[in-house]
């Protein structure tokens, strides 16, 4: 007796569809957000998943200056970054980065949870975030109420 064989079409690119998805971030914690986030930008929510590809969506999130963080981060977070020249270390603490920009602070967190690999830029591409309700693709969400 011959047993069938099954095979499994492997994706394509051309067959990827990109939803937009609408996430807003008031009174949210970071640490909660972030991962939900980092999902929806690879696009492990989907049914075909691959690794692999960039199969991620698209991904708007606005009231990020409404952002909440827990314990004592708000005044003991520190973002670090350096600019390669001696002397050239700087750091903002969260309260001022929270202040002067809000979507720094969720494109950090997000950036962080994404895999380090060559699809990490593609995907942080795809994340737009706006310090309030304002935002240009409105026309984007289909059944936004």
């Amino acid at each position: 007796m011959v047993k069938p064989t099954i095979s499994t079409k492997p994706l394509k690119l051309k067959d990827i569809k990109r939803e937009w998805h609408l996430v807003d971030a008031a009174d949210k914690v970071l640490g909660r957000l972030t991962p939900q986030i980092a999902k929806l930008l690879q696009g492990k929510h989907k049914r075909s998943y691959v690794p692999s590809l960039d199969m991620g969506d698209y991904v708007v999130v606005i009231n990020a200056k409404k952002i909440k963080v827990t314990g004592k981060k708000q005044e003991q977070k520190i973002y670090t970054r350096y600019s390669g020249y001696p002397g050239g270390l700087k750091k903002i603490p969260f309260e001022k980065l929270k202040e002067n920009r809000p979507e720094e602070i969720i494109k950090h967190a997000v950036s962080g949870m994404l895999p380090k690999n060559k699809l990490r830029k593609k995907r942080i591409a795809r994340l737009y975030v706006f310090p309030d309700e304002n935002h240009p693709f409105s026309d984007k969400f289909k059944n936004l109420n």
